[in-house]
């Protein structure tokens, strides 16, 4: 079953991912803020991390720059999680290494068919 990392400090936005992730039946690893995101995500290897971009500290762009640049968790897909839907966001998104995003509001059949896709692509590399 594979497991899945959600960095995210709003508790609506954390239970209704993990409601639709647990559903599905993947395994949800939960972090509040980037720091216990960094340490889940190279304690516990997920197979893929949700993002939160604004996070309180250290937002989730930094954090995925520097879990981009660890030899432990550098291939582990991060989906950025945003409600930023501006032009040159999601370049921005990417820029720091995040391997895609999904915007907010969630619609649950986007959201579920992205992360199925991330896991899919990331078996074929493996």
């Amino acid at each position: 079953m594979p497991r899945i990392l959600i960095v995210e400090d709003n508790a609506t936005n954390m239970k209704l991912s993990t409601f639709l992730l647990e559903s599905a039946d993947y395994t949800v690893l939960a972090a509040v803020n980037a720091e216990i995101g960094l340490t889940l995500a190279r304690e516990g290897h997920p197979d893929l991390i949700l993002m939160d971009i604004q996070l309180p500290g250290m937002d989730g762009l930094q954090a995925t720059a520097l879990l981009k640049a660890d030899e432990a968790t550098r291939d582990i897909p991060v989906i950025a999680l945003t409600a930023l839907a501006m032009k040159g966001d999601e370049e921005r998104i990417l820029a720091a290494g995040c391997d895609g995003y999904i915007a907010k509001p969630l619609d649950y059949k986007d959201f579920l068919a992205i992360v199925a896709a991330t896991l899919a692509a990331r078996r074929t590399q493996v």
